[in-house]
């Protein structure tokens, strides 16, 4: 059995809007970091005084580092707050991206300056390199604040681990997602050591006074969009299950129901976090994408049954009260610049593309739809798409593999065959990691400029 809920009102006015595309804010913040961190190193240097020996070097060495370990710090916080300028606009992969490296940075930058300071200060105790271990125990037993730093740097460390590709694969999602959280915890701890034995918080009151505020707005924006932000959606909206529908073996349409959900501010392509209050689901949260464009009582997410989480939808009963944060993800109409769209979809990312196949601006010819699958049993909502294209005058093409298990041939050759003008197209694309990866590759070797391939990963 299928779901078909393909027209509607509110979809076909999309239809008929003006391409109006909004330029990705991510160069001009990235330049904002850049600059915090140049004030950063400025702040060092101005507090810094002449250095005449190794073991000053040392030492000087250690403070530059922890001031750049807390900077980043306040940044991989912010990643993490799903503030709608980085999550709408620059896109949740891409942001989720800038926070594992975040991440990474700040662990290295905390080890070097642990290390450093704690050898600088053994050296200005007349002991060795050696002795590291035995003058770390000491500064935390006699400095103030170091046993929350200590605390809060072994909860960085715990993070880092569970973080690294191999190790994280072999976790439940929601155990890594839960553990992850305690970077709010590690962060808390390692702040107040910062303030207390700080050179630069010490000797200049106005460089403390921006620490407090740097830390401050982050954690006013972590509390505003992810604390009272979902609480007002959800109050407001009051959403729940009204049907779970089977697509395809292993495959489910959640439809979801609501008050004014076309108030909810979500466009065909993006996302929301999931959390279905059901027993063994309550404390589950995972972000799936709309599968068609909201309407104003009705949304609808399509799921591949590929985990515990994906696989308990299905026995989702109606009227079960279902908690959402969102809308997230950038791969929105909005990143559109030219009249002619190809969406590429590969397994389950179809889900975004039959939104934007359904809504997004186009004259007949202008939209065309390439769904990869394993066979044509793998193809979800193809009953939708085909009754969209036919409405729309959009095309819609698969490619699956052949009987003998032979995978299709999507190069820049083949691109160029089915669609000669590919290279005067914007580009849509979802799907697994590697597939995206060579149709990306396919894509630059047709003549497509890398700036109109929109692409937003589901393998956060």
């Amino acid at each position: 059995m299928t779901t078909t809920i393909a027209g509607g009102r509110a979809a076909r006015r999309q239809t008929m809007r003006r391409i109006r595309p909004r330029r990705s804010p991510a160069v001009p913040l990235l330049l904002a970091v850049w600059a915090g961190a140049a004030g950063v190193l400025w702040l060092w240097w101005a507090n810094t005084p002449s250095i005449s020996d190794n073991n000053g070097r040392i030492l000087q060495a250690g403070r530059i580092t922890g001031l750049l370990a807390g900077y980043l710090m306040a940044l991989v916080v912010l990643q993490m707050a799903r503030v709608p300028a980085l999550e709408r606009r620059v896109g949740s992969d891409r942001v989720a991206r800038w926070h594992a490296m975040s991440g990474r940075y700040t662990l290295c930058l905390t080890f070097a300056h642990v290390f450093l300071i704690m050898w600088g200060y053994a050296l200005q105790a007349g002991k060795s390199l050696g002795d590291i271990v035995q003058q770390t125990v000491d500064s935390v037993n006699q400095l103030p604040d170091m046993g929350k730093a200590a605390i809060g740097t072994g909860l960085l460390v715990v993070i880092g681990l569970v973080s690294i590709g191999p190790v994280r694969r072999l976790m439940p999602y929601d155990t890594w997602y839960h553990v992850h959280l305690l970077t709010y915890a590690a962060v808390y701890l390692t702040f107040w050591h910062q303030i207390t034995t700080g050179n630069e918080f010490a000797v200049e009151p106005s460089a403390k006074t921006f620490w407090y505020a740097l830390y401050g707005a982050v954690t006013a924006l972590v509390l505003w969009y992810r604390v009272l932000t979902p609480i007002r959606l959800n109050l407001r909206h009051r959403l729940y299950v009204e049907a779970v529908i089977e697509e395809t073996p292993g495959i489910v349409s959640v439809l979801i129901g609501g008050r004014k959900l076309h108030r909810m501010g979500a466009e065909a392509g993006q996302f929301f976090r999931w959390r279905f209050l059901a027993p063994g689901m309550r404390f589950s949260s995972h972000p799936y994408s709309l599968s068609a464009a909201p309407r104003p009582e009705l949304l609808r997410i399509t799921v591949k049954a590929i985990g515990d989480h994906s696989e308990a939808l299905r026995e989702l009963t109606p009227g079960t009260k279902v908690w959402a944060e969102g809308p997230y993800g950038a791969m929105t109409a909005s990143r559109r610049s030219r009249g002619k769209v190809l969406l590429v979809a590969g397994g389950v990312g179809i889900t975004p593309m039959r939104a934007l196949f359904e809504t997004l601006p186009g004259s007949a010819g202008d939209i065309t739809l390439l769904y990869r699958a394993n066979s044509t049993q793998d193809l979800a909502l193809w009953d939708e798409l085909a009754k969209i294209a036919d409405e729309r005058g959009a095309r819609l093409m698969y490619a699956v593999n052949s009987p003998d298990g032979e995978r299709p041939d999507i190069s820049a050759e083949s691109l160029q065959r089915k669609i000669p003008d590919i290279d005067s197209h914007d580009v849509f694309m979802c799907g697994p990691n590697g597939f995206a990866q060579g149709v990306y590759e396919a894509l630059r070797g047709a003549g497509v400029p890398a700036r109109r391939i929109h692409h937003e990963s589901f393998e956060m």
